[in-house]
């Protein structure tokens, strides 16, 4: 407690500062996200205390972030077309999936797990990155320019007929449930059929919406639509987003002291009002603390939430990599040392809490963190300060945050995406080595993952993308460590010494003794080169050395590897002798009893000169 308060000033400066850069960013990703304003607003108040209060980065600020955002809007987005595009019945299933990733990371941490987030392989990171830039720009065209499928009446039209489909599909089906035999009868249909007629216009046009609303969702909607959309660009809000882009970079070239974002958001919506312009606001902002949606208990459905399990753990996890990523710049910037498992288990706590009163998830946020550290925070105190601004905010300001025009936010989030990019992975793509060949062709392993992993994130899935990313950089690492190892170990006749204490052997010995060099790992990626190897020692050799002093681990594919080789060299009235045989390999072959029922103890040599005089003595015998 006395270090909470130790910095008063400082963190009271640093939350304000950084309450306020992350007023319009909250708004813009809540807006983004499907579930509306408010619900930025409610993640970035309760994630940035909570996190603060219980994390393991004293300096860091919490919130909603770009990356996370981009995922949640899948997901969102998946979840209300799943209930007939009715968001207050698809809500509470939302917020349990928000909930289940917080509590995963709780566990992530306690668990102390967070040491093991680094492992995920930059080319990953970089083409997912780079793929939430593009997702944001991508989705934020319609919004830019005005254009609102709901709105436009030709295109919600297309679908009137396919919902006069579902809809009598629907109650067909529910005349064929309610039905005791279970049979369809044509007294059924004429059921189901003046049911359908007695459905009110506004119900069809209501149902077409959610599905012309769908159809103009993400990226492959946007695309899909654009022609269209831009036949009827809304010239006002075209300028308002413009406006806002142009006053976010224009005015960091005066002075970082005042963000820029805040800026543009006061400067535009205050043109806006002022000037009665007929633009598009974003949906009001409810009054009030924020209240806690008890539907998450009261209408939870294990069967629902079973689909979206792995979509919470990979919030859960996408959260973690982006706080600890922002934990490592805070160290840098503070000279500190952060705790990775705490700062899990604090992030997941205020993504719990957050869930409950229906904000989005979020994580550690870099850029707001800076400034916070930049302002003077040093303490969670100030974590805590910039949740509670923004608490202020939402009760003080919230009628006159609901006339922020919707344009002015996609105009933000415009310059996030942009921001969001891995511009430095990508300028890497040329100068990376060309390490593997394609159809002929000699490619970076690298650049396929990162544009493997943007492309099915951009046009697919993201939580799938990651994790087809994951297993192709695995496969190709053990493809790459199994070639480096083939290329190292070899086996040779003493004619063609390699180490300096196989030097000086008499020539009667070199002919009778094949050495087989292990150097490095000898795993699953390099079985199959271990055991072509071993068939390559000639029927001349008597003696067969096998040195491990650089094979420091061996896996079960590996144990299994050699030991059929030594059944098949023994077969061929081969010795086979082990030297300095490292700790882990000499385990693993006594736990699979090759020692000492293979390879006895007498055969096994702790260095190449009593294994030398070895052969020397029993070379007759």
């Amino acid at each position: 407690m006395k270090n909470l308060f130790s910095n008063v000033r400082g963190d009271l400066f640093g939350g304000i500062t950084a309450g306020i850069v992350a007023l319009p960013l909250a708004l813009a990703f809540g807006v983004s996200s499907g579930l509306g304003p408010d619900a930025g607003l409610y993640g970035a108040i309760f994630i940035s205390f909570f996190a603060a209060l219980f994390g393991g980065t004293p300096t860091q600020i919490s919130g909603p972030t770009a990356p996370m955002t981009a995922v949640s809007m899948v997901v969102i987005a998946g979840i209300i077309a799943a209930n007939n595009g009715d968001v207050e019945k698809a809500l509470p299933i939302i917020l349990t999936v928000f909930l289940l990733s917080g509590l995963m990371q709780i566990g992530l941490g306690a668990a102390g797990l967070g040491k093991y987030i680094r492992y995920i392989p930059y080319p990953v990171v970089s083409g997912f990155m780079t793929a939430i830039g593009v997702i944001i720009l991508v989705t934020q065209i319609l919004p830019s320019i005005g254009y609102n499928a709901k709105e436009d009446v030709e295109f919600v039209k297309q679908f009137e007929t396919q919902v006069e489909e579902v809809v009598l599909n629907r109650y067909l089906k529910d005349t064929k449930n309610n039905n005791d035999t279970k049979t369809l009868t044509l007294g059924d249909f004429k059921n189901a059929v003046s049911k359908g007629e007695s459905i009110i216009e506004a119900d069809i046009i209501k149902e077409s919406k959610n599905l012309a609303s769908k159809e103009a969702s993400g990226v492959l909607g946007t695309i899909k639509v654009l022609p269209r959309a831009l036949k009827f660009i809304n010239w006002l809000e075209l300028i308002l987003a413009l406006g806002t882009i142009f006053i976010i970079y224009g005015f960091k070239r005066i002075t970082t002291a005042v963000p820029s974002t805040l800026v543009a958001l006061v400067v535009m919506t205050g043109i806006s009002v002022g000037f009665g312009l007929n633009y598009r606001p974003i949906e009001e902002i409810p009054t009030g603390f924020p209240i806690p949606n008890l539907g998450i208990f009261t209408e939870f459905s294990l069967s629902s939430l079973t689909p979206y399990i792995f979509t919470a753990l990979t919030l859960a996890l996408l959260g973690a990599i982006d706080s600890l990523l922002t934990s490592v710049v805070a160290d840098n910037m503070t000279k500190t040392k952060h705790k990775p498992n705490k700062e899990l288990v604090g992030q997941g706590i205020g993504n719990s809490i957050a869930a409950v009163f229906g904000g989005i998830p979020g994580a550690g946020a870099t850029i707001r963190t800076v400034v916070n550290i930049n302002s003077g925070g040093k303490t969670k105190l100030s974590g805590m300060i910039a949740g509670l601004m923004l608490l202020v905010i939402l009760l003080g300001l919230g009628p006159i945050a609901s006339k922020i025009p919707a344009a002015v936010l996609a105009g933000i989030l415009v310059t996030v995406g942009i921001g969001v990019m891995d511009y430095k992975g990508l300028k890497a793509i040329p100068n990376l080595p060309r390490d593997i060949k394609v159809v002929g062709v000699k490619l970076s392993s690298e650049v396929i993952i990162m544009i493997v992993v943007l492309l099915l994130s951009t046009f697919w899935n993201l939580v799938y993308a990651v994790g087809i990313g994951l297993v192709i950089a695995s496969l190709m690492f053990m493809k790459k460590i199994g070639d480096l190892t083939a290329q190292q170990s070899k086996v040779t006749s003493l004619k063609e010494e390699s180490w300096a204490d196989e030097i000086g052997i008499t020539k009667k010995l070199r002919d009778e003794i094949f050495i087989k060099h292990i150097k490095g790992p000898l795993f699953f990626g390099y079985t199959s080169d271990f055991q072509q190897l071993a068939k390559q020692i000639p029927n001349t050799a008597a003696t067969i050395v096998i040195r491990m002093d650089r094979m420091q681990y061996i896996d079960q594919s590996g144990l299994y590897a050699l030991e059929d080789s030594i059944i098949d060299l023994k077969k061929a009235n081969k010795n086979v002798l082990f030297v300095d045989l490292q700790k882990q390999p000499r385990y693993m072959l006594e736990r699979v009893n090759m020692i000492p029922k293979l390879i006895s103890e007498e055969y096994v040599f702790e260095n190449f000169k009593s294994c030398l005089q070895w052969v020397k003595d029993h070379k007759d015998s």
